[in-house]
């Protein structure tokens, strides 16, 4: 490898800028990037352009991939049916369809498709955000965005004509619908209007609204009570299948902790909520009256695995809190669901549990006075995609279970449980030919002697495809309580089938162990991510799987700050970073886009000890000169409204002036995309993005794609 200098990357001013934030010197040497209509960085952005597309193009084995990643897709995809009054509701995508397209299963089985987002917008830029049918299943309410800034606004459907009836209604990014009987109202969760607060700030504020069908939206009715409005930042809403009770659940940013209040519906009014928890009670907790009249509680109250709690709605405060189920201190409570049994079975309703064991699906039975009932069978070692049973107006299908299914080798299914028998029902539309894969869940010790597991897929040893060490694609998340599980990917299959081998690592930080692996992983404790996926690395060196020549990690949004400060702190450890839509000054992060609503996963800056955790780990902040760094891709997309390129902009301008590789060895570059944003994207997109980044690890790590 060479150890020339590398050659001249785009020019980047540094500035000679340094804070003393609480006493501390912080240097932001290419702050004039975060600007991005600054004249300056339109010129570096379009010379990183060019050099990103003429290395990214040149790169060998791009058709081979392109081909590779097409097939896998060309399984589609299916959900599990969502029931209304006979009608099954779900998706669907067939092979060569950019978006899934949700249809409608008659009762006849005849069915057709009601949404496609290739039919609102031939470009693909639209994407169908969310869609929730009436309890009758003659209308359905849904929300599109465009050119990826998640802005949604809603709409609704009729099913029986496919028109459009009322619509569209803006400012509905990231809002919660749910119907009253009868089709005629809905309550759901809107921005505040453009005056209301001042401009720039109307994303962290929302109301919760009452909307008759037919009528303007100036005429909804708020829907108030004690502290519903003080601080909170989204909203939830849940209505009572027979419309008597409304639940509201809140969070300040992305808080693990739950705000709820409850009322009783009159006829065209809404009583002020009825508060059942704060966010001084600290908890996290799901709530909904279910077909027994129950207030049903699935909280982390004394249970950091999650336990289920039953009251009368009437009496929802802790204190009438009735344990039902409690923790499993082995396994993750994930989801209930009510199952009606079948119309002259004899047998008694049931409680269906979904719950997680290291990150695999388990489904159990309970009783409905919380007793044990035996466990729903599961194909194999994977997660759930969906959980569904029966409406109340769909007696014919008591009794039976939808299971949507994938693991690393499998494309989604739906899967069907009832009377102690699971079959398959559906399976993604696409055939496929899968290669020959062997996924095993390893466990390794990390820094501190804590337990860590990932999932590895290697190639089996008749595929011709050798027997180790690979190169591998390791990747992980380690945040916000959210879990990586074994699912289908194509871009790892495409890797695995090219020779290569993938690690999928259940982080600190997620919720793979329950809500005390979240807290060991987050704001003071962030490092113990970073020491587990290190830890991950080290252990496949250590079994023969890779070496550090090999490795490869990719990683996005919080996962790009995963692989920022794994590139920062452990160089030597890997070969080639894949890094997108990343969050790297963690000095700055809550100044931009919905920064701040993430500092109670990582802390702020404006708090002395606070940020001294960001600062220790900061991917921006810890470049350093002399250092040899791994190849570097960035990804980011310029419509992206949750995470800044600008995150991507400074440290990829820092790596390029700092590293010692030369640019032919260890290139640092950064691919850009308009129109597309941090959430769903249509297929061409996928694919063109999953061919740049595989062949950018695939070349650094010695991944020869034929």
């Amino acid at each position: 490898m060479s150890t020339s200098h590398p050659p001249l990357y785009p020019g980047a001013p540094r500035l000679d800028l340094v804070e003393e934030l609480h006493g501390r010197p912080v240097a932001d040497p290419y702050r004039w990037l975060e600007d991005p209509e600054d004249p300056r960085t339109r010129e570096w952005s379009a010379a990183q352009d060019e050099l990103a597309r003429g290395r990214l193009d040149a790169l060998p084995g791009r058709a081979v991939l392109e081909t590779r990643l097409r097939e896998l897709l060309s399984a589609g995809s299916i959900s599990v049916p969502l029931w209304r009054a006979g009608r099954a509701f779900f998706s669907r995508r067939e092979p060569g369809q950019e978006h899934a397209v949700v249809h409608v299963r008659e009762p006849d089985g005849s069915e057709r498709a009601l949404l496609d987002p290739i039919a609102l917008d031939p470009t693909g830029l639209t994407t169908l955000d969310t869609w929730v049918p009436d309890l009758e299943g003659n209308r359905i309410a849904y929300q599109v965005s465009h050119g990826g800034d998640e802005q949604s606004v809603l709409s609704l459907l009729d099913v029986a004509t496919g028109e459009v009836v009322e619509g569209p209604i803006d400012r509905c990014r990231y809002s919660s619908v749910a119907w009253l009987p009868g089709g005629a109202e809905f309550v759901y969760v809107r921005k505040v209007a453009p005056g209301e607060v001042d401009d720039g700030e109307e994303d962290f504020h929302r109301r919760v609204w009452r909307h008759r069908v037919g009528t303007p939206d100036t005429e909804d009715e708020l829907v108030t009570g004690p502290g519903l409005y003080e601080d909170h930042t989204y909203y939830g809403v849940r209505v009572s299948r027979d419309g008597r009770w409304l639940v509201v659940t809140a969070n300040v940013g992305t808080a693990r902790r739950d705000s709820v209040w409850i009322t009783e519906l009159t006829d065209g009014k809404t009583p002020d909520l009825v508060p059942v928890l704060t966010q001084a009670d600290d908890v996290q907790a799901t709530c909904w009256v279910e077909r027994d009249g129950r207030l049903y509680i699935h909280t982390t109250d004394g249970a950091p695995r999650w336990r289920l709690a039953v009251t009368d709605p009437a009496t929802p405060q802790r204190e009438h809190w009735r344990d039902l189920v409690p923790e499993d201190p082995a396994s993750v409570l994930q989801a209930v669901r009510w199952l009606e049994p079948a119309p002259g079975s004899g047998d008694e309703p049931r409680l269906v549990l979904a719950r997680a064991r290291h990150a695999v699906a388990e489904l159990a039975l309970h009783a409905v006075d919380g007793t044990p009932a035996g466990a729903i069978p599961l194909p194999g070692t994977g997660s759930l995609t969906g959980l569904t049973v029966a409406d109340r107006d769909t007696p014919d299908r008591y009794g039976q279970v939808w299971i949507g299914w994938t693991d690393l080798v499998t494309p989604p299914q739906v899967h069907r449980y009832a009377r102690g028998t699971t079959v398959l029902e559906a399976t993604a539309p696409g055939q496929v030919d899968l290669p020959a894969v062997r996924s095993e869940l390893r466990e390794f010790t990390s820094k501190d002697g804590t337990t860590v597991r990932m999932f590895v897929v290697t190639p089996v040893p008749e595929s011709g495809l050798g027997d180790g060490p690979w190169p591998v694609l390791m990747t992980g998340y380690g945040g916000f309580s959210i879990a990586r599980e074994p699912a289908y990917t194509s871009s790892a299959l495409a890797w695995v089938a090219s020779g290569g081998a993938y690690a999928l690592v259940g982080l600190r930080g997620g919720s793979e162990e329950g809500e005390a692996w979240h807290l060991a992983g987050n704001r003071a404790h962030k490092q113990n991510v970073f020491d587990d996926f290190h830890a991950a690395g080290e252990a496949l060196v250590a079994a023969g799987t890779t070496t550090p020549a090999q490795l490869g990690i990719q990683g996005g949004s919080n996962g790009g700050l995963l692989v920022g400060a794994a590139l920062t702190q452990r160089p030597d450890l890997y070969a080639a970073v894949v890094c997108s839509a990343p969050l790297l000054d963690m000095v700055r992060y809550e100044l931009f886009s919905l920064g701040r609503t993430w500092n109670d996963e990582y802390g702020t800056a404006d708090d002395p000890e606070q940020l001294g955790w960001l600062l220790s780990y900061s991917p921006y902040h810890h470049v350093r000169g002399g250092v040899a760094y791994p190849a570097t891709l960035f990804t980011v997309f310029e419509a992206d409204t949750r995470v800044d390129p600008l995150h991507a902009r400074k440290m990829c301008a820092a790596l390029q002036h700092a590293t010692t590789a030369d640019l032919l060895d260890r290139p640092v570059l950064l691919r850009r995309e308009t129109d597309v944003g941090h959430g769903a994207r249509s297929i061409s997109r996928t694919v063109a993005l999953s061919v740049d980044t595989l062949a950018f690890l695939a070349f650094h790590t010695g991944l020869e794609l034929t």
